[in-house]
């Protein structure tokens, strides 16, 4: 398979190109394959792109940097992105994964995006990386106060009506102490996903929406 034509999208041409091809590598084909390479790539991406929000956005706390981080590493994110540099017909897949449509896949064509950050970054400088990424994102950046504006159940249920998974399900577990201080726990459930939260705060809509904050970062380290 010739990777000039990816490399010209990519804006790299790399001097060790099974770098490339490794990072292109599904387990399905091979020992070989990108999944330590994702490992990496996967720090590099998060550390860039808090890099560039804490720059861009001086006055916003902890909290909501998360929040925009989050929205902007997700698996949909790095999927369209991989789309748009036609990543999928360059993958190399074993024949089960072929003819289950992996090119398509959305955890394939995320993990793949961040195994060619840490190709990049191997195979020069991190700094080489992080100009990749910021090229990646750069009509990124700006829908990023967008993201946060919105609310984190509004952020969970988009993601997940976007994978065609069914909304979350929210449950009052306990409300303890006075009336006038109560503390509150409520629970953030996927059941098609199997995973369930629980979120506390000072108000039922507080810890709901603390449960579905929790679910996001949850959804982002598993990759479902």
């Amino acid at each position: 398979m010739h990777l000039e034509q990816l490399q010209q999208k990519l804006g790299y041409s790399f001097k060790n190109s099974s770098l490339l091809k490794q990072a292109l590598t599904h387990k399905s084909f091979g020992r070989d394959n990108y999944e330590r390479l994702e490992f990496v790539g996967d720090g590099i991406l998060d550390y860039v792109i808090a890099l560039n929000l804490f720059h861009m956005y001086q006055n916003l706390p902890e909290g909501e940097l998360s929040k925009m981080r989050s929205a902007l590493v997700n698996q949909d994110i790095l999927k369209e992105l991989a789309i748009e540099l036609g990543i999928g017909k360059y993958l190399y897949l074993g024949d089960g994964e072929e003819k289950s449509e992996g090119r398509t896949r959305s955890s394939i064509l995320a993990d793949s995006i961040e195994a060619i950050i840490a190709a990049i970054s191997l195979d020069s400088s991190f700094n080489e990386a992080k100009l990749f990424i910021e090229r990646l994102y750069q009509d990124k950046f700006g829908q990023a106060l967008a993201f946060m504006l919105k609310d984190s159940k509004s952020l969970l249920q988009e993601l997940l009506q976007s994978r065609q998974i069914e909304v979350p399900r929210y449950s009052l577990l306990s409300a303890t102490g006075p009336e006038h201080d109560s503390i509150f726990s409520v629970e953030c459930a996927i059941e098609a996903l199997h995973l369930n939260v629980r979120g506390v705060g000072k108000t039922k809509k507080e810890a709901s929406q603390n449960a579905a904050s929790d679910m996001l970062k949850l959804l982002k380290e598993s990759k479902k």
